[in-house]
């Protein structure tokens, strides 16, 4: 069985608990209290020395540190991951923009706003530029969901899990989402796909 070592409220975390739910990948979950510094704890440490969540054990032993990379792994073979082979890397071009564009702005933004907002004031300046590149990211996401229901050919993939994880709470961060109509259109689309479930609904499930 796979072991993942996950924090609650990561969007990071819920895309690879997505996946794996939709995917009826058996996996047992580890929670790791990030704002307690329990990444940083010895015990962690010597776990995944990157001291990072999420942190998946496969079942023969073997780890992953990146949840894209967590992602890719998972999807393989599925019907999540497109065969075509220029889809398949269309698939990559999403994840490796997601983590470069997308999540390092709307992430932290919702962090300071929503789960630590005590630390806003201090962050105002930060925040703004986050907010600015954020919304460029939305913008592209907009742009190309004004045209295609999905992220990469005309199905539900991985891509799109890869999107959602940060994409679904970005109003939490303070992003306006009712200025991207599309996405917005394409976050509902994601929540009809077979079992989905909420990012605190697995959060918290046994």
């Amino acid at each position: 069985m796979y072991t993942l070592y996950t924090t609650l409220g990561s969007g990071n975390c819920y895309k690879v608990q997505l996946l794996m739910h939709q995917l009826q990948v058996p996996f047992r979950m580890v929670q790791i209290d990030v704002l307690k510094g329990e990444t940083r704890s010895p015990e962690y440490l010597r776990i995944n020395p990157n001291g990072k969540v999420p942190f998946l054990v496969l079942p023969d032993g073997r780890t992953l540190g990146e949840s894209n990379a967590m992602l890719l792994h998972l999807a393989e073979g599925s019907d999540l991951m497109p065969q075509d082979p220029f889809e398949r890397m269309r698939v990559f071009e999403w994840l490796f923009w997601e983590q470069s564009s997308h999540e390092p702005y709307i992430s932290p933004a919702r962090f300071w706003i929503a789960i630590m907002p005590e630390g806003r004031v201090e962050k105002a300046e930060q925040i703004a530029t986050w907010h600015e590149r954020g919304n460029a990211a939305l913008q592209i996401m907009e742009k190309h969901l004004s045209r295609h229901d999905y992220l990469v050919g005309d199905r539900y993939s991985v891509a799109d899990i890869g999107l959602y994880g940060y994409t679904c709470v970005a109003q939490d961060g303070e992003f306006d989402m009712s200025a991207y109509p599309a996405v917005s259109a394409w976050l509902e689309r994601v929540k009809q796909s077979a079992d989905y479930r909420e990012m605190m609904d697995l959060a918290t499930a046994a």
